[in-house]
């Protein structure tokens, strides 16, 4: 009995024991189905971490048209704020102009607008990703997302063009050779080019279904480049990407491929161990390493080359395709620093059509037979930008003042231009937000003419004041510079010289009380702009009784706008390019801001008037002599 009562208890306890790790294994698969379910349809769920919207509405398609030769008013414009994510140099935004939108991406995802409105059609961001690259083919736009904090987390999304349906998503695929500067891969006839993780083989992509349909080893020996803030770009049709290639005597080559088949149609060695900046135009292959400037036509074959370390600068050199010629800006080799020059050259022949000396153009686009080139500024001492119109059959220029003001040494983006629809489309840097920065997009169309000169915006030149009047003895005075001399000088925006005085500097005497010698420096002419010959100006004379302690001050007048309106746009964007910059409202002008770390320099506009006016000494002469300039600019001429 006793022994049967212990085989009962010892299968009881048997039994006991089974439950508890029976409930254990229960509760460990609950907690890894849970886990599983939480990162399934949690963590990964699109529902919290995707901000998505479409749009059912019809697109007009552009012309390929822009805007006539004469002054430009501002359609709309749009600001970007700076997406700094995890990985380095990806903070860019970029654009593109198609299929009657404007394409914007960045950091946080992609931003499609109406070309002609600038009105929102549809949008993707994903929280906790950062998109690195985007492409387009057909009908199709494809981004490509690394989640933040761990780059081997890809994800390849696929979307509708002019709708922004998602079509399809796949993990895992690594682009080809994404570009920094524009963020873009190559892609086309309906495929995706993406490659491995050791970046030896390409694999072409449907754009449709989101599967593999090709596969292509590089050379022995050759991986595709990462090096080059442009190591790859592509059209429909061919796509050009660098390649680094180990134990080969020049060490870089230039690959060209059918997108569609995968098969290589040419395949050229370049002069340096550099990784290369490509970019392509319709037919033409242009690629930059370090050692020169390379263009290939659509078969590969040679047809232009510049030489030099510098020829392109710390970037590609702008050029567009236009009537069969290829129209470049590049820096010539051994030429004196500051020197671009602009050429023509006949694609099918090489021939060189003509060649002329221009500003340091940032950008260039092409329209309609026209090219536009943008340049920092109209002029050295005024503010706006300018854009020239070039006719590509001879190099002739119009000039004309772009309704803004840019610093094209601001990072986050080159300034980029666009053409189509009657409009041109402009992109530049600005600081603002603060510390972050932005990009502003600006959709301008063809303003009205007015009664002065185009290069002018309309404005006659009547309407410029001559900047040493607008500071009175009585203010210079008060401001303890009675001895001072007066040294203004004259500018020129495109082919018009203005009459009066833009700048008037004012020295302090020698510590002898004598004036400081004005040879050399009198109506001191503008550099920046197109010689033309100068006259002579009665100098000021000199006033005694100086105190030693108010340095050099200038005041310049920066712009004259047609209307109040415009010339608060100008304002706006010179503070929103500056670093640092605080808005005053106690010198007497509609609006004003102190720029930069201390109180010498302050903009302010009056009416239609914007007048910089800098002081390097003492701390408060600057705020003094700008509500001297706010009054002068409010009293009636």
């Amino acid at each position: 009995m006793v022994g049967s009562r212990q085989c009962r208890g010892g299968r009881t306890e048997l039994r006991r024991g089974a439950r508890v790790a029976l409930g254990l294994v229960s509760v460990a698969v609950s907690i890894a189905l849970c886990a599983v379910f939480v990162d399934r349809f949690v963590l990964g769920a699109e529902w919290w971490q995707v901000r998505h919207t479409v749009t059912a509405e019809p697109v007009t398609p552009q012309s390929d048209l822009g805007p006539p030769p004469g002054p430009l008013a501002v359609s709309w414009e749009r600001t970007t704020s700076a997406h700094h994510g995890s990985v380095a140099g990806y903070e860019g935004v970029a654009y593109a102009v198609a299929q009657g939108q404007v394409v914007t991406a960045s950091g946080s995802g992609i931003e499609v607008r109406d070309a002609r409105t600038g009105g929102g059609r549809w949008s993707y961001r994903r929280s906790g990703w950062t998109l690195l690259g985007w492409t387009s083919t057909r009908s199709r736009l494809v981004a490509y997302f690394e989640r933040d904090g761990d780059r081997g987390d890809r994800l390849l999304v696929a979307f509708d063009a002019l709708s922004g349906g998602l079509l399809w998503r796949r993990e895992g695929e690594r682009p080809a050779a994404v570009s920094r500067t524009t963020l873009r891969w190559p892609a086309g006839s309906g495929v995706l080019l993406v490659t491995d993780e050791d970046r030896r083989t390409l694999f072409g992509v449907s754009a449709v279904s989101g599967n593999r349909v090709w596969r292509l080893p590089l050379p022995r020996g050759c991986r595709l480049a990462e090096g080059g803030a442009r190591p790859s770009d592509g059209r429909e049709t061919l796509s050009a990407l660098a390649l680094d290639c180990a134990g080969d005597k020049h060490r870089t080559r230039l690959l060209a491929i059918d997108p569609a088949k995968g098969a290589v149609r040419w395949d050229r060695r370049l002069g340096s161990g550099e990784s290369p900046e490509v970019t392509m135009l319709d037919g033409v292959t242009l690629a930059s390493d370090g050692t020169a400037l390379r263009a290939f036509d659509a078969g590969g074959d040679q047809f232009g080359e510049w030489q030099g370390d510098g020829v392109c600068g710390d970037a590609m050199c702008p050029a567009v395709l236009v009537a069969g010629r290829l129209v470049i800006v590049y820096h010539p080799d051994k030429a004196k620093r500051g020197v671009t020059s602009m050429q023509a050259v006949r694609v099918s022949s090489g021939e060189l059509e003509w060649e002329r000396d221009v500003p340091a153009y940032t950008a260039l686009a092409q329209a309609g037979g026209r090219v536009y080139a943008l340049r920092s500024r109209l002029s050295g001492r005024l503010l706006p930008a300018g854009v020239d119109i070039v006719e590509p059959g001879d190099g002739s220029v119009s000039t004309v003042p772009a309704p803004f003001s840019m610093n094209p040494d601001l990072p986050g983006v080159r300034p980029w231009l666009a053409a189509a629809g009657g409009l041109l489309y402009a992109a530049v840097p600005q600081a603002a937000p603060r510390p972050e920065g932005a990009v502003r997009l600006i959709a301008l169309r063809g303003g009205l003419t007015g009664t002065g000169p185009a290069e002018l915006g309309g404005v006659p030149v009547a309407d410029w004041p001559d900047a040493c009047s607008l500071l009175k003895d009585v203010d210079l005075a008060a401001a303890r510079m009675a001895g001072h001399t007066a040294e203004p000088a004259r500018t020129t925006a495109g082919t018009v010289r203005l009459p009066n005085p833009v700048s008037c500097t004012y020295t302090p005497p020698k510590k002898d009380g004598k004036p400081k010698s004005r040879k050399g420096k009198h109506d001191k002419p503008d550099k920046s702009a197109t010689p033309t010959p100068t006259s002579a100006t009665t100098p000021t004379p000199t006033r005694r009784g100086v105190d030693a302690t108010v340095g050099s001050v200038n005041v310049s007048l920066r712009w004259v706008a047609r209307t109040g309106q415009d010339a608060a746009r100008m304002l706006d964007a010179l503070q929103a390019a500056q670093a640092q910059a605080r808005r005053r409202r106690d010198l007497g002008a509609d609006e004003a801001y102190e720029i930069g770390p201390a109180a010498g320099t302050i903009a302010l506009r009056v009416g239609r008037y914007v007048v910089v006016l800098e002081a390097d000494r003492p701390p408060g002469v600057a705020a003094r002599l700008a509500r001297s300039v706010a009054y002068r600019l409010h009293q009636p001429a």
